[in-house]
C-alpha cells in the first residue's frame, strides 16, 4: 500500500484538473490518496467518483491556511503562517464553511497586494495573473508565479520563489484574514476531522543551527487537538524531522508522510515520494470517524 496525503489540483494552486491527479498517481503506484487544495472541498466529489473509477482510495482533506500568534522567551509576540491539513472534515459544517469563504476572500486581496509590489520590478498587471486561475480556484502565490512565468520573466515556479518569494522577501504580506492555529485546530476537530500540521517547520521557518526548537508552542497546538505531524516531506529538514519524531512519541501523535503535489509542472515534488504508513492512516479514520 502506497498512501501519500497531501495533493493540489486546479480548485487550489495544483497544475492538473482532478482527474490528472488521481490518473497520475495511479500511474505512480499511489493507492491512497488525499486531496487537499487550500481552503477548498471543491474537488471532492469529482474525486470520490474519479479515485473510484480508477481503483484508488481517496481521503478528503484540506490545506486550512491558518496565522500563529506566539509570544518568544523574549515577550515579542511573533505572527507566521501555518498550514493545517484536515482530514475527514463536515464539508457542511456552518463554522467551517463560513470560516474558508473568509479565508477565500482574504487570499485574493492578499494575492492583488503582493502583485503590486512585485510589479514594481516586473511588468505584470493583475489581470494577467487571473488568466492563471480557473474559475472558482483558491488564489495563492503560484498563480502570480504563473503569470510571471507566462510573461517571460522566469522558467519555472522553482526559480520565481527563489528570487520573488524566499524567506524573509520584501515581497511578502502576511494573510490577515485567516483563522488563528489553535482556534483552527480546535475548529477542525468540532467538524469532525483530524487536524495535521503541514511540513512543520519547514521552509526556512525552523529555528536556525543551535537555536532551540519552539517546544511550547508546539505543545500549546498539542493541547489544543492537533492529531500529528507530517514529518516525512521534502521540506522538512532532518534536524526538525529528528526533534518531530521524539515530540510525536512522547505524544503518541500520528506522523504522515507526503508530496505535496501540484503537477508536472507545478512543483518538483513527485507522487509519491513520501509515503504514511498504513497504521497511521488507521488512526486518522478513527479520529475522523469518532467526530
Amino acid at each position: 500500500m502506497t498512501i501519500d496525503l497531501h495533493s493540489h489540483s486546479t480548485h487550489s494552486d495544483g497544475r492538473e484538473d482532478v482527474r490528472t491527479v488521481f490518473a497520475e498517481a495511479k500511474a505512480a503506484g499511489v493507492t491512497v490518496l488525499a486531496l487537499t487544495d487550500h481552503d477548498s472541498t471543491a474537488g471532492w466529489v469529482e474525486a470520490a467518483e474519479v479515485a473510484a473509477e480508477l481503483g484508488i482510495r481517496f481521503l478528503p482533506g484540506i490545506e486550512v491556511t491558518t496565522r500563529a500568534h506566539v509570544t518568544g522567551p523574549d515577550g515579542q509576540l511573533r505572527k507566521f503562517g501555518v498550514h493545517m491539513l484536515a482530514y475527514l472534515v463536515d464539508p457542511n459544517h456552518a463554522e467551517l464553511v463560513r470560516v474558508l469563504a473568509d479565508s477565500v476572500s482574504s487570499r485574493e486581496t492578499r494575492l492583488k497586494e503582493i502583485t503590486e509590489l512585485v510589479a514594481k520590478k516586473w511588468q505584470i498587471t493583475w489581470e494577467q495573473v487571473e488568466a492563471q486561475l480557473t474559475t472558482g480556484a483558491t488564489m495563492g502565490r503560484p498563480a502570480l508565479a504563473d503569470a510571471l512565468i507566462a510573461a517571460g520573466h522566469f522558467v519555472n515556479r522553482g526559480e520565481v520563489f527563489d528570487t520573488v518569494f524566499f524567506h524573509g522577501s520584501p515581497y511578502y504580506v502576511p494573510n490577515r484574514g485567516v483563522p488563528d492555529t489553535i482556534e483552527a485546530i480546535k475548529l477542525i476537530r468540532r467538524a469532525g476531522g483530524v487536524p495535521i500540521i503541514a511540513h512543520p517547520l519547514g521552509r526556512g521557518k525552523g529555528p536556525k543551527r543551535f537555536q532551540p526548537m519552539p517546544l511550547a508552542h508546539f505543545e500549546e497546538m498539542i493541547a489544543a487537538g492537533l492529531g500529528g505531524f507530517e514529518v516525512y516531506h521534502r521540506d522538512v529538514p532532518k534536524r526538525a524531522r529528528r526533534w518531530l519524531l521524539r515530540l510525536a512519541k512522547k505524544h503518541d501523535l500520528i506522523v504522515t508522510g507526503s508530496s505535496d503535489y501540484h503537477g508536472k509542472e507545478g512543483k518538483v515534488n513527485l507522487l509519491g515520494e513520501n509515503t504514511t504508513a498504513p497504521e497511521m492512516l488507521e488512526r486518522i479514520l478513527e479520529q475522523g470517524h469518532k467526530g
